[in-house]
């Protein structure tokens, strides 16, 4: 009598659970939900606009559909993970969530029907959560905060002291640009912004010829140095991100150092070639 063999048979739940996650990481559903947050947020635009009865009722079915789409596909994302309590671990998968299960309470016809409308606005934040270049982009503005605040405290103290010069002097002029050190702030970032800037500055050179400096140099100091000081930060957090991704994905370092190689190459064979000469000119020497 044969011996049976026995054959390992995936359990249900592995089978449904290996499903979900092929689903979940297709490129077809991923553009699928991205197209639906895009309609989505279409929908949200119609309904600020004076639109008959029927097509407010077909929009308020079509975003219950939306709606239950998106219970739906977080779902989905939930199922698929290999291990449940790693979704969690997720601050996106968790606003996902949330974002979800709030517009799942039908507060529609209550006080809260504001707090409702705005949950569905933001559900094209998920657009976000969706696009793996847009988690990069908001996660580096994050990350490059701590270094933007001490330029943002550096602007702060420039614009204190430019607003109080500029009260001190400009207000007799114009009480309502200059009248305080909060107004002339305010002025100031109209200035910073070049929104009629000129005008401003026109009408304090009228009294004070030279008061075109204090316009200049102010301008100088922020739009033009402190304002890439801030883009440069950014740019620097976002490269270090994308290694990070880059390691992350691929798992190898990415080859940043092939310059310095071939300049360590061509270094040698120039020491070579030096020492060629010599030897040669040795050479000659001697046999002079």
């Amino acid at each position: 009598m044969s011996e049976l063999i026995p054959v390992d048979v995936p359990a249900a739940g592995d089978s449904w659970q290996a499903r979900f996650n092929r689903l979940r990481s297709n490129k077809a559903f991923e553009l699928f939900v991205v197209a639906i947050i895009v309609f989505s947020a279409l929908v949200i635009g119609a309904k600020t606009y004076d639109i008959p009865p029927l097509a407010s009722k077909i929009i308020v079915a079509l975003d219950s559909a939306i709606t239950l789409f998106f219970l739906l596909e977080v779902s989905v994302r939930f199922w698929g993970e290999p291990r449940k309590r790693d979704f969690f671990k997720s601050g996106w998968n968790i606003f996902d969530t949330v974002i979800v299960v709030v517009s799942l309470i039908p507060i529609d016809n209550s006080d809260m029907a504001l707090v409702g409308r705005l949950i569905r606005v933001f559900r094209v934040l998920r657009m976000v959560s969706i696009i793996p270049e847009l988690r990069i982009l908001l996660s580096s503005l994050l990350k490059a905060l701590p270094q933007l605040g001490y330029v943002a405290l550096l602007m702060f103290i420039i614009f204190y002291i430019y607003g109080a010069v500029g009260s001190l002097f400009f207000s007799a002029i114009n009480e309502v640009l200059w009248g305080d050190i909060a107004i002339s702030m305010l002025t100031l970032f109209r200035v910073m912004t070049f929104e009629d800037w000129t005008d401003v500055m026109y009408e304090t050179m009228e009294v004070y010829p030279l008061s075109w400096m204090f316009y200049v140099s102010f301008i100088f100091l922020t739009a033009f140095a402190f304002l890439n000081m801030i883009i440069g930060i950014v740019v620097n957090v976002i490269e270090k991100e994308n290694q990070a991704r880059l390691i992350e994905e691929e798992g190898v370092q990415p080859a940043r150092s092939d310059l310095e190689s071939q300049l360590t190459q061509l270094q040698k064979s120039v020491d070579l070639l030096l020492k060629q000469q010599n030897t040669e000119q040795k050479n000659t020497n001697h046999q002079n």
